[in-house]
């Protein structure tokens, strides 16, 4: 039995719909955040304008692109080499970044016991 040929213009509808899609809300949370918030990189603070806006990305907290609250608590503007840097520290520690994931709060305090510490070098 022959291997059946895909319908190519079927495929290419559908990629390309999708892209649509994609640009659709990228567009849509990308113009709330940069209302929402100062034209500063979250991370390294670097300000942007309207010459080098297409630099300043919006990255999703919990990693999730289909969560786009109206109030931005998911959302943090990063320069481009902070996002991929974000993502890759991500990579690294073995997260898989998928949608099921969450962001998980710190529970360590690097000062804990500080003062204890202060007062037996004092």
């Amino acid at each position: 039995m022959a291997a059946k040929t895909p319908d190519t213009k079927k495929l290419d509808a559908i990629v390309a719909q999708a892209r649509r899609d994609s640009e659709a809300r990228q567009s849509g949370y990308r113009e709330q955040a940069l209302k929402l918030y100062p034209w500063v990189c979250g991370r390294c603070g670097r300000e942007f304008d309207r010459s080098n806006l297409s630099q300043l990305t919006v990255h999703h907290r919990n990693h999730n692109h289909g969560d786009n609250p109206a109030d931005g608590s998911n959302w943090e503007l990063l320069c481009l080499y902070c996002h991929d840097n974000e993502h890759q520290r991500q990579l690294e520690a073995g997260n898989s970044m998928g949608l099921d994931d969450e962001v998980k709060p710190a529970t360590s305090n690097p000062f804990a016991g500080l003062a204890d510490m202060l007062k037996k070098r004092g």
